[in-house]
């Protein structure tokens, strides 16, 4: 039974506001750390910490009131001058704040949580009492984030036993495998539960909720909306009541044998008005889907200045455009991807001290998160002043881990070789840590943009830094597309893959390596007919090419013709999703309309995509190639 039967609203409400307070105090410590002059600050920190311990004791969270006592007592002792602050004391205040994030996680399963580390809370005692505390960096972590027994300790033996099913040191076993003792070990039987917990959700169709509470947390489907928005929303719906009823008396009109020019202007006149009522409504409630950015970037500066000060690094990261909006369906898959460009910039993109100082840079490095509105999209950026990309080790490394060949190494521009991090394998660290050089991040990062329809561009210079640019729409729920067709049969195609449309010009289409290519303006393209990705059978020359760019492959899709351009709404396939299909729209005709995903058709396709050209112009006379 859940500890807190009856309070679940109540609960809820805590975690929400808890959570954005906390956020709040981890960001303003870190610019505390910069200006531990700035008393506001410290006040600010001091009631919102406050706040959190109110509300803990409220649920009866006893462990968490203590926790958020003692270090409440800390700020308090800060703000009145008692204690200075010190890097020691904000890595004891910052490791007692991420301890209050891991209680709301045992909260969030409705259980209280356990009381914290006594290492922890003898290092706030300590510091309370003005003495001087140094906080042991491990040099690896286990992976799962949970703390794992050493070998050959009673813990290992149930753990070895619960994860293979065999008793440790059975004849005939393989030897368990080196594991880094951590600083704080959870207890065994946590430690058990956990590994029994991955175990089991490892299986094919089996899934629960033990040992996943920590790694894996159920998406946040709550919104909190402006009720200006909503009240827009209300109006406008109101409205579109008074023009049904009016279109129904007009109705009523028409049928009972009133057709005059006067009944039917005010009828084109109400559709009219209706057609823009709906319009508004629908952007309206787009609207209320859209979140400020900064929601998402709170997190990021704890975490940049966490790992500069595990690198021994001074860096800043600054936040521009915090107040930009977002789909808020987009917030939490954008997470992950960010955290990895901002560790990167962290760890890879700035010099440490001594380099930068021997380039005559300031000490301080600055990585810039930004995020603006350009037209019908959102724009990204995690940009920083370190050392930059070098194109010509970029190649070489590839070629030395057999990414690329050696024709390819010699054909490649600046723009293509930056892209080489994004391949899966690649890395430019010599020896693997726990923040890099496993090979594995950018091509994740790239593939989780792509599935939000959107792209991520490198723009870097020796010296000067490196930027990275994400481009987003402004919302997953409409999609501008493009309508093609194969024959009568439509298909919407994502507009922003779209660089033009051309005619097919038989005269200009050759065979390069066996399959139809064009040349358009000094580019040799590939013509890859959409009867071919969908795997129809292929009854007409093409009469028409697309210009698309997906990814870094641009190709021209040839179809029959084109219906011109929409805002779909996408209707997602839940339950039945075919292979190459994003979701399906409804056009003003009423015709259902299949939205393709030009990516997974690519990739099925394989190296098989394009076709030779006399398959290409089947049906069509093909006049002979200029010599």
């Amino acid at each position: 039974m859940s500890d807190f039967a009856g309070m679940e609203d109540l609960l809820q409400d805590f975690l929400i506001e808890a959570g954005d307070l906390l956020s709040g105090v981890d960001n303003k410590l870190v610019d505390l750390e910069r200006s531990p002059e700035d008393r506001s600050l410290l006040n600010d920190i001091f009631r919102g910490f406050h706040t959190i311990k109110g509300g803990a004791g409220f649920l009866n969270a006893a462990e968490l009131v203590t926790l958020c006592h003692l270090t409440e007592n800390l700020f308090d002792k800060l703000r009145n001058g008692e204690l200075s602050i010190t890097p020691e004391a904000m890595d004891v205040i910052l490791a007692a704040t991420s301890a209050v994030r891991e209680m709301f996680g045992f909260l969030e399963s409705a259980t209280q949580p356990p009381p914290a580390d006594p290492d922890l809370i003898a290092r706030l005692k300590a510091t309370l009492a003005g003495e001087a505390v140094e906080i042991a960096q491990p040099a690896a972590r286990p992976a799962e984030g949970v703390g794992l027994p050493l070998p050959g300790e009673p813990a290992w033996d149930l753990l070895y036993a619960a994860v293979t099913g065999k008793p440790a040191g059975e004849p005939g076993t393989a030897a368990p495998p080196a594991v880094v003792a951590p600083v704080n070990p959870a207890p065994a039987e946590e430690v058990i539960k956990a590994a029994i917990g991955r175990r089991a959700t490892d299986k094919p169709g089996v899934s629960g909720p033990v040992g996943r509470r920590d790694n894996e947390r159920q998406r946040d489907n709550s919104i909190r909306v402006d009720t200006a928005r909503l009240d827009q929303v209300l109006n406008l719906s109101g409205e579109i009541g008074l023009t049904k009823n009016r279109l129904n008396a007009l109705r009523s009109d028409i049928l009972s044998g009133r057709n005059d020019s006067e009944t039917l202007h005010a009828l084109d006149l109400a559709v009219s008005q209706l057609d823009l009522l709906v319009s508004d409504l629908q952007n309206a409630v787009m609207k209320t889907r859209m979140q400020p950015i900064g929601r998402l970037f709170q997190k990021y500066p704890r975490i940049a200045r966490d790992l500069a000060r595990n690198l021994g690094k001074d860096v800043e990261l600054v936040l521009v455009g915090e107040e930009t909006e977002i789909d808020k369906t987009m917030i939490e898959d954008l997470s992950d991807p960010i955290i990895h460009l901002v560790r990167n910039a962290v760890d890879h993109g700035v010099e440490d001290r001594a380099g930068r100082i021997a380039a005559g840079k300031p000490e301080k490095s600055i990585v810039r998160l930004e995020a603006r509105q350009e037209g019908d999209h959102i724009v990204i950026l995690v940009a920083d002043d370190g050392r930059g990309m070098d194109a010509e080790r970029l190649r070489s490394k590839a070629l030395a881990k057999g990414l690329i060949t050696d024709e390819e190494a010699s054909t490649m521009d600046e723009r293509q070789s930056y892209n080489l991090i994004f391949l899966p394998g690649f890395s430019m660290a010599e020896q693997v840590s726990d923040v890099s050089g496993r090979g594995v991040g950018m091509d994740v990062v790239r593939t989780n943009i792509q599935k939000l329809n959107g792209s991520i561009e490198i723009r870097s210079q020796q010296g000067k830094g490196t930027t990275l640019i994400i481009s987003l729409p402004l919302t997953l729920a409409i999609l501008p597309v493009l309508l093609v067709r194969l024959g009568e049969q439509p298909f919407a195609v994502p507009l922003a893959m779209v660089r033009e449309i051309l005619p097919i010009d038989p005269a200009m289409i050759q065979d390069v390596g066996g399959k139809a290519t064009m040349v358009v303006r000094g580019e040799v393209l590939q013509i890859l007919p959409l009867s071919s990705l969908l795997g129809w059978p292929q009854e007409r020359a093409p009469q028409y090419g697309v210009l698309m760019q997906a990814a870094e492959l641009s190709f021209i899709l040839a179809i029959d013709s084109f219906a011109g351009r929409e805002d779909a709404v996408i209707k997602s396939l839940d339950d039945f999703r075919p292979k190459g299909v994003a979701g399906v729209t409804t056009l003003s005709n009423g015709q259902i309309v299949l939205i393709l995903d030009m990516k997974e058709l690519l990739g099925a396709a394989g190296d098989h995509r394009g076709v030779p050209r006399a398959t290409l112009m089947r049906g069509k006379e093909v006049p002979a190639l200029a010599s």
